[in-house]
């Protein structure tokens, strides 16, 4: 069973280089929020909401370890946040698991983000300038876990099939 775990900010391409990638090298890929939504029948933003950060964060472990543990491989694309929490950073590097940090400047994450902030519940009620400044804190928040993965893959300036090629270089 081999594991491929995608990381990084949100907006930095982990769910759509995930798709791409299952196709290149047929491993089937899991989004992590995906499954959540699934399993809690509530959207991301609902559960934040209604249930809390807290209790969207012990079912994203729980699933993270499920999906981790589970016999067949998988391309898993996590949030953003999941390296952060519950020591899923140590979960990066494990047997059979290579993870890969999908690394966006904050430049490139603030023009991908606020052109789709409505669908992102962390910073749906920020101006552009709180954007910046917000991703700017979180990424400097969460550098630690996100170096922690395998390989780090520049994603600025790059095309999905470019990242995606990479990748696949990298794990071959």
């Amino acid at each position: 069973m081999k594991k491929i775990v995608l990381i990084g900010y949100m907006g930095s391409g982990k769910s759509v280089v995930s798709k791409k990638l299952s196709k290149l090298i047929g491993i089937p890929d899991i989004e992590l929020d995906e499954l959540i939504e699934e399993v809690s029948k509530m959207s991301i933003e609902e559960l934040f909401k209604v249930k809390g950060e807290l209790f969207f964060r012990k079912q994203e472990h729980k699933l993270f370890l499920d999906v981790l543990n589970a016999k067949q491989d998988a391309i898993i694309s996590t949030g953003g946040g999941t390296p952060c929490y519950f020591n899923n950073h140590e979960l990066l590097n494990g047997e059979n698991v290579v993870s890969i940090y999908l690394k966006a400047s904050i430049e490139t994450l603030c023009d991908r983000l606020t052109r789709e902030k409505q669908k992102r519940p962390l910073i749906a009620s920020l101006d552009d300038n709180e954007i910046k400044e917000f991703i700017a804190k979180h990424l400097f928040d969460r550098s630690f876990y996100y170096n922690q993965a395998t390989y780090k893959v520049d994603v600025n300036n790059k095309s999905i099939d470019e990242i995606t090629t990479e990748i696949a270089k990298l794990l071959a």
